[in-house]
């Protein structure tokens, strides 16, 4: 897969939102056969559907335009309002999703903190409510695989496993925020089918890793992506000739998972290469997929300052609180640019704070 080259004065890792289409993605989108998805007439739409569920060996799959939306119409098909919603502290869906948990659900998210964003069935069992009609019930458990917020994190699949059947004998569904699951896939070298068989349902952007322009995919059974069919619409998701976009999506699902190897050597030189500009703190060990964040407090600075400086020179990136930054790489930077990005970074922490 190849795309234009990123313009030499900008190194943008804030995000692996920020691809630009490939040349492949736009020729499938200018060519796109289209209907009306809000009639299940899209055939482009519908095939990439079928693809998705094929993929992940599921009943069905639908199309969203984000994986937010995605995430709340899953949390909104399984609970009711008043329920609970079992998720890590760090949770996209808790930090980064405008509290539609809450806000549109009307769920109460029910939060606990992990080392390194994983669960395990110890932390989640005393979560679970007892059921006493006076008290808020638990509905569902939210797993995220890859962590963002823990530096791209995989889920080792035997903890994530034993927590699906412990919830299910408990009676609880189990939701995957899979936004970046194909870079777990990679990162541990086992189908993404196999590492989400036992989750009831699971989200997974085809805009960040996998660089489609929009969307994203819900999977699930046959029953519940027909409930989350209704959930979409009432979310105001229904699409028209959406085969335009899905079409990207398409070229992004079959081709980019070959790819993303790449993306983590890049992550892990960028680590390794961090570690030894001074006033740098990261353990290059535990990047294991395209998300990174170091911590810049020995140098003296703020994120924000040390931001503001690379920004300046070119290099975008994000920081995350007062002393911490995350980075993640792309299919549009390459080996060349992750050196120059070092270079700038050594240099911006070698001058004397302002």
């Amino acid at each position: 897969m190849s795309t234009a080259a990123a313009p030499q004065s900008v190194i943008d890792l804030r995000s692996d939102t920020v691809t630009r289409p490939t040349p492949a993605m736009r020729r499938a989108m200018a060519e796109a056969e289209v209907g009306d998805d809000v009639y299940a007439e899209d055939p482009t739409v519908n095939r990439l559907q079928s693809r998705a569920a094929e993929i992940f060996g599921r009943e069905a799959a639908l199309f969203f335009p984000s994986g937010s939306m995605a995430n709340l119409t899953a949390i909104k098909t399984w609970t009711r309002p008043g329920m609970e919603v079992i998720c890590e502290a760090m949770a996209h869906i808790y930090l980064y999703e405008m509290a539609g948990v809450a806000a549109i659900a009307g769920c109460m998210p029910n939060t606990v903190p992990a080392p390194n964003g994983t669960l395990t069935w110890d932390l989640i069992e005393p979560l679970i409510r007892p059921h006493i009609y006076y008290r808020s019930q638990t509905a569902l458990i939210e797993l995220e695989n890859t962590h963002n917020m823990h530096g791209g994190t995989v889920y080792p699949p035997a903890i994530s496993d034993d927590i699906c059947e412990r919830a299910h004998a408990a009676g609880l569904p189990v939701h995957l925020d899979g936004a970046r699951i194909f870079n777990a896939s990679v990162a541990l070298g086992r189908s993404v089918a196999d590492i989400t068989a036992k989750f009831d349902s699971v989200m997974f952007c085809l805009s960040k890793g996998l660089g489609a322009p929009v969307g994203s995919m819900l999977v699930g059974s046959r029953d519940f992506i027909d409930k989350a069919r209704v959930t979409r619409k009432l979310l105001g998701g229904g699409m028209r000739q959406a085969g335009i976009l899905a079409a990207a999506g398409l070229i992004a699902l079959e081709e980019t998972p070959k790819i993303l190897h790449r993306d983590h050597e890049n992550a892990r030189h960028l680590a390794e290469g961090l570690a030894k500009i001074p006033g740098v703190s990261i353990d290059p060990a535990k990047v294991v997929t395209n998300i990174l964040i170091f911590d810049v407090n020995p140098s003296g600075r703020t994120a924000a300052e040390v931001y503001a400086e690379l920004a300046k020179r070119g290099v975008l990136c994000g920081p995350t609180g007062k002393s911490t930054i995350r980075m993640v790489t792309h299919y549009d930077v390459d080996r060349a640019s992750i050196d120059r990005a070092l270079a700038t970074i050594s240099t911006v922490l070698a001058a004397k704070p302002s």
